[in-house]
């Protein structure tokens, strides 16, 4: 996707602020997708450097060095040796972070070694007082063969001459600033004879890389077993790292200077309280209950005017335009079903907000880290703590995230379990039933008791993931070592800029995705709801007249009768028996049958249902419309406490995504183990639910 002039490829180790560097250069124009036939994101901006000069900018995954031990790193990998790549760099920048330059580094040496044009970006600048850190930068430049940017990423500052350099990027040097084929000249010279035409440290990384390339063409490359055994080959690439920090400790002896007693360093004493064996769980419980009272206490205003206004938006439109299928296709379908997720909008945006900050601050390094020990009890590791924080968001890109576990077992079974961690699909749903069956009261003046709840569904969730880990553990009958190294990045103040982004890309993609399905589903719903089989629904008016009821019954007994004899009636009162044990209806069996396609699409299609059911109040807001719904059987409010309550189970348990067994099979490379996780995860929901509501009715 080029469509600048110039391709950058922007790289470094995790947690140097590459991110940072990225969202100043290119602000929102940027997109979010992934590299074709796998599932590593891919973030592509673009950055108007001069008058008539553009750069595509590719965020590359973050990496160590070119030695890959994962499917990221691979990419990174793939992408600077394969010239015929459409993303291929004209300039690479490699981002470091000013405190850890010396392992920052090593990444940079290897990418000189293959001799592209590149920038030197030490990032956080504005630390260096903070830290007693002064830099020579013209020996730096000398010495490294490449050009240097000063960057305060949080500041703005260094980005203009970033941005000039960049445009004089065919300036650069690109010759290596070592010769690292001093580990084994003979090696490396048969090695130049018998391929003359490839770049040296090129074929190096094609026969030391332990992957598969999926892009890379190697007709023209060596064999990877080019006359050097693995593990001969192993020693080499140990002592071309031995070699390559040789030089950068050399080199930093006289580049860099560090006066210890200049630092003003609050870290340690931060970690002593956040990472406490004691007090660092009590910070982590009292920073998420401040994250799921705010959900509902902070976004309470902007959600009760989105539900407001698109009541008052299909009562408009339905006096502004003729009465017919189109009218009642817009009112009753589109509106209420697309408005039954942008009321969420203000509830996800708080929660993609928390999250970033807390991974922006470096607070989320700790999380993991002081979880560790407890997460080892259940069979997992420390690294399984961000897949199943990540799952907070989404279940897919978490699940992605266990790439980084190099335990198979641990991995497998971190997958299996983090559908069990609330994920923001859920959040509708459990928003819309919380606040109808739990009072909007608070605890002294302070804690609302809804944000209580939703809090307790969280941990619910978390709970469940621990314990079918542990049970997992103890059955799976898989051996394997493992080692838990886990960086803690300093900490830092959250940049607004990168959190607003975040957020905006975040829950424009939810939204946007989420969208696409459910005005699709809502069409669909409106027809089958609007229309149905036999002579009950064309002669509903005639039934319904002849039992004489009076008034306003008479228009909604019509509608309701209507409903109940529709296409998608049927449908509901088919499986109606199967789902009655557990207090739900056929309408809400409608909902749980369509949120297989995603979650959150439950609460719009019982906004589109009820809608069109209640035709004659359309000013009425969807929480209304659900909390006035009655048990035909009964009487009672149908979304009473056991209802409610079983509904909450059910979802926190099921595994209604389809998109997430996707990923599962894709990552599991079979349909085994998401269908054990379909089965099981189904089955105890249901089994959860039937429970509650027997107890509760």
């Amino acid at each position: 996707m080029k469509v600048g002039n110039i391709n950058i490829a922007l790289i470094g180790n995790p947690n140097v602020g590459k991110t940072s560097v990225f969202n100043q250069l290119t602000g929102l124009n940027q997109q979010v997708g992934n590299y074709p036939g796998i599932t590593v994101e891919k973030k592509v901006g673009v950055c108007k450097l001069a008058s008539n000069l553009k750069a595509t900018i590719l965020d590359l995954p973050g990496t160590y060095s070119l030695n890959a031990s994962s499917l990221d790193e691979n990419v990174v990998i793939e992408l600077l040796l394969n010239k015929n790549d459409k993303d291929y760099p004209d300039v690479a920048i490699v981002v470091t972070d000013v405190e850890n330059l010396k392992r920052n580094l090593l990444l940079f040496t290897q990418i000189k070694d293959l001799e592209i044009p590149t920038i030197l970006v030490v990032n956080m600048a504005d630390r260096m007082r903070y830290k007693g850190i002064s830099l020579d930068i013209p020996y730096l430049e000398k010495t490294l063969k490449t050009k240097i940017a000063l960057v305060s990423s949080r500041k703005a500052e260094g980005i203009e001459e970033l941005k000039n350099l960049i445009v004089n990027y065919k300036n650069l040097p690109t010759e290596p600033c070592l010769n690292a084929s001093e580990i084994d000249p003979e090696y490396f010279g048969n090695l130049r004879k018998a391929f003359p035409n490839q770049l040296l440290y090129k074929l190096w990384l094609v026969i030391t890389q332990d992957v598969n390339f999926v892009n890379l063409d190697r007709k023209e490359l060596p064999n990877p077993s080019f006359t050097k055994s693995k593990d001969h080959l192993k020693k080499l690439q140990h002592k071309e790292t031995i070699k390559r920090y040789q030089f950068i400790n050399d080199t930093l002896k006289r580049g860099q200077a560090i006066d210890i007693h200049q630092a003003k360093d609050l870290r340690s004493r931060l970690d002593r309280v956040l990472m406490h064996k004691v007090y660092g769980y009590v910070i982590f419980f009292l920073v998420l209950m401040l994250i799921f009272q705010s959900i509902f206490d902070w976004a309470s205003i902007p959600m009760d005017f989105i539900d407001g206004t698109f009541a008052t938006l299909s009562t408009w439109v339905a006096t502004q335009m003729p009465a017919g299928i189109l009218t009642d296709l817009i009112t009753q379908g589109i509106i209420p079903g697309i408005g039954g997720i942008i009321i969420f909008i203000p509830q996800i945006a708080f929660l993609f907000m928390f999250i970033s900050i807390l991974e922006e601050s470096g607070y989320m390094s700790r999380v993991v880290f002081i979880m560790d020990k407890a997460m080892r009890r259940f069979g997992l590791s420390g690294k399984s703590v961000v897949p199943l924080i990540s799952g907070t968001a989404c279940a897919i890109p978490a699940i992605m995230a266990t790439r980084n576990i190099e335990n198979w077992k641990e991995r497998l079974i971190s997958i299996l379990v983090t559908p069990f961690t609330t994920c923001s699909a859920r959040l509708p749903v459990y928003a819309i039933i919380i606040s109808i069956i739990v009072p909007n009261q608070r605890i002294l003046y302070i804690f609302n008791m809804q944000g209580f709840a939703l809090m307790g569904m969280y941990l619910i969730g978390f709970a469940m993931a621990l314990i079918s880990a542990w049970i997992l553990h103890k059955t799976l009958d898989i051996r394997s070592n493992s080692y838990f190294v886990v960086e803690m990045p300093n900490y830092k103040l959250p940049m607004f800029k990168n959190v607003a982004i975040n957020v905006v890309e975040k829950t424009k993609s939810f939204v946007l995705g989420a969208g696409k399905i459910i005005l699709a589903l809502s069409i669909v719903l409106w027809f089958l709801a609007s229309y149905g089989p036999g002579k009950d629904f064309d002669n509903a008016a005639q039934i319904i007249t002849s039992q004489n009821p009076s008034g306003k019954d008479v228009t909604a007994k019509i509608a309701a009768y209507k409903l109940e004899n529709s296409y998608i009636g049927h449908v509901g009162k088919t499986i109606e028996p199967v789902i009655q044990p557990l207090g739900y209806d056929w309408k809400i069996g409608i909902a749980l049958v369509s949120s297989f396609a995603a979650r959150e699409v439950f609460v719009g299609t019982l906004a589109t249902i009820y809608s069109i059911g209640d035709s004659e109040d359309q000013d009425n807001t969807v929480k209304n419309r659900l909390a006035q719904e009655v048990n035909a059987q009964t009487g009672d409010k149908l979304f009473n406490t056991a209802t409610g309550v079983s509904l909450l189970l059910f979802y926190a348990f099921a595994m209604q995504c389809m998109s997430t067994l996707a990923i599962t099979k894709k990552e599991t490379n079979g349909w085994k183990w998401p269908l054990i996780q379909l089965v099981f995860m189904s089955g105890f929901a249901y089994t959860v639910a039937f429970i509650a509501y027997q107890l509760l009715k």
